[in-house]
């Protein structure tokens, strides 16, 4: 990936230099050609011809600085851009992924250069369609940078027009997007996996182990020498055997020794297994060792370097016997002098904390190192975490001759990590806060729109419901004259009818004979004073009652067909003659006319009982 270099520009050198030292933005690693066409282009737009005038003109107006950059980083991205490339990761390379790493591995993923996001939630899809949406939320962590803060905002804002998500399906689109305003929102619960952050690929430090980093059509934008320096970084980021994924127009033909091509058409490449990058070793050129001589005592200056290591250490021979002890080693594991020369499988070591059989044969026969992290281990009260090397040891034939099995205490560095991921997961989960709490504020900012039109509504309204009853009122206030004159005229009435009740009552009062006037129910409406005295119950006790139900002298049975017969018919009259006990105890002949009462319909309403006595009652004795 080269590029016929034209001779640099001091005064263009100048213009970078300048956005380097004010902005932190490097773009001397880019391709001059297609930078300068960019810077002069920009220039023109502001009507300037000049460097030295256009670092003027930055340094007068700082928004410039955004426009410059918009004009150089020409985000163009789309969702699974290039569908042929991201169909072969979606069915080869993303299952042989997932199988090599076990049912809980993280998986760790980066997009580099991945401007408004459609890159980082395509990787996001396509992830969470292998694994399911909750497996997918636990184990995986998309790691999305850019240079441009513009283009980062809009990624963490995660909406899109109608036209940015052009080519995604109808299914994606329901189980993935959801409609805002308009616009279609990545979902909220995967939206979290996402992490978007700013890191210049030339100068920043990388994020290290990935296991698939993708970045396409960055590297084209780079000359060969910072394209070497990117690939480097890329180098170390990714894990063992991580998978490497660029643009059509990029290749790795001049890097051969640290990737390996997975698909040339596709542009997928993977991390060499046995390279090494010159970013990540500290070897300093030129540094040669001599030995002319065999130091004296060298014996003894190993077995007291082997001591003193800070590291606890055991050496087995070839024959797997127990052959070098450090104190590291006895005051960790309680191994002493006199295990010296025991076969390893008899030492507690062998098994504890960790079985070490089967890694220190694995190192013998296949002659590589060994490594096991996060090995627990009790001591003291207190736990212990340890990372065991185990290095086969070859004399100067490479043949071998023993083992070396190395317990590194990585404790302080485990609980740093813990720190660190619990750090991160509180500022992760800020930030998510943050983010909810600004897309609730816009939507409360919304409802508070709604709201204010809907109370503007309310009132014309309610204006003119005040209108409405202001005329009901009026109606309401002639309506009440009207009542108060009906009311004057019923007061009136009741008077009237209370005088015609109190002349009945006269009436009823002043007759000699006792009358009763029952209902159709026969219940008695009517009891007079004449009833009172003759039967001795008064009228209080009397009305209301049943007339069949009174206890009184009178013969009821032999009075009941007359009565029933003046209820049914308007023009029946008759006289009885009936034996009766008065009130107070004496046989008495009464004489009793029942007629019926007869209304305005000329149907009848009840009966009527007049009653007198016709002879003068006696003593039951005498009788």
């Amino acid at each position: 990936m080269t590029e016929q270099q034209s001779e640099p520009d001091g005064d263009f050198e100048s213009v970078l230099t300048y956005v380097k030292d004010s902005r932190g933005f490097d773009f001397t690693g880019y391709k001059r050609t297609s930078l300068m066409r960019r810077v002069r282009r920009r220039m023109s737009h502001v009507g300037i011809e000049d460097y030295g005038e256009y670092i003027d003109h930055l340094q007068a107006n700082s928004d410039e600085f955004v426009a410059l950059f918009n004009t150089v980083l020409i985000n163009v991205t789309s969702f699974f851009r290039d569908p042929e490339a991201w169909d072969y990761l979606r069915t080869d390379l993303v299952p042989e992924l997932l199988a090599q790493r076990g049912p809980e591995d993280a998986i760790r993923i980066w997009s580099a250069g991945c401007a408004s996001g459609q890159e980082a939630y395509s990787l996001a899809i396509l992830f969470a369609e292998h694994l399911g949406l909750d497996e997918f939320r636990q184990r995986v962590k998309i790691y999305a940078t850019d240079v441009d803060d513009e283009a980062l905002a809009q990624a963490r804002h995660a909406t899109y027009t109608t036209s940015e998500i052009q080519g995604l399906d109808e299914d994606i689109l329901e189980r993935y997007f959801e409609q805002q305003n308009g616009r279609y929102a990545f979902r909220k619960d995967l939206r979290r996996s996402v992490i978007f952050g700013r890191n210049d690929l030339v100068q920043d430090a990388p994020i290290s182990r990935i296991d698939l980093l993708v970045c396409r059509n960055t590297l084209m934008y780079f000359n060969a020498e910072t394209q070497t320096k990117i690939l480097e970084r890329f180098h170390f980021a990714l894990a063992q055997k991580g998978l490497l994924f660029l643009g059509k127009a990029e290749m790795l033909l001049s890097h051969a020794k640290i990737f390996e091509p997975v698909d040339l058409k596709r542009r997928v490449f993977r991390r060499a297994a046995k390279s090494t990058t010159t970013f990540n070793r500290l070897v300093a050129s030129g540094l040669h060792s001599y030995r002319d001589a065999e130091p004296t005592g060298l014996d003894e200056l190993r077995d007291a370097a082997l001591a003193a290591s800070p590291v606890a250490q055991l050496v087995l021979g070839e024959d797997e016997v127990a052959a070098l002890v450090n104190q590291q080693a006895e005051q960790a594991f309680g191994l002493s002098r006199r295990d010296i020369g025991r076969p390893f499988r008899d030492l507690d070591i062998s098994y504890r904390p960790v079985a070490l059989r089967a890694y220190v044969e694995r190192a013998r026969t296949e002659q590589r190192s060994m490594r096991i992290k996060d090995v627990e281990w009790q001591r003291g009260g207190e736990t212990v975490w340890y990372e065991i090397h185990v290095n086969p040891l070859l004399n100067k034939q490479n043949l071998p001759i023993g083992v070396s099995i190395a317990f590194h205490d990585v404790t302080s560095a485990r609980q740093l990590l813990n720190e660190l991921e619990h750090a991160n997961q509180q500022l992760e989960s800020a930030y998510e806060e943050l983010q909810s709490t600004n897309e609730e504020l816009e939507t409360t900012n919304e409802e508070l729109q709604s709201t204010v039109e809907e109370l503007e509504t309310t009132n014309e309204e309610l204006q003119s419901t005040n209108e409405e009853l202001e005329t009901m009122n009026e109606e309401l206030q002639s309506t009440n004259d009207e009542l108060q004159t009906i009311n004057n005229t019923l007061r009136d009435r009741t008077v009237e009818l209370d005088e015609v009740n109190e002349f009945l009552e006269s009436i009823l009062t002043s007759i000699g004979p006792g009358i009763i006037v029952v209902d159709q129910e026969m219940r008695i409406r009517a009891w007079n004073r004449a009833s009172e005295d003759l039967w001795g119950l008064r009228r209080e006790e009397a009305e209301g009652e049943h007339l069949l139900n009174l206890d009184i002298g009178l013969p009821l049975p032999e009075l009941r067909p007359a009565v029933r017969k003046a209820l049914t018919d308007p023009v029946y009259q008759t006289e009885l003659s009936l034996e009766a006990v008065n009130r107070r105890g004496r046989h008495t002949t009464v004489r009793l006319l029942c007629s019926a009462l007869r209304g305005q319909n000329g149907g009848s309403h009840g009966a009527i009982l007049v009653m007198e006595q016709t002879e003068r009652p006696t003593d039951q004795a005498g009788s």
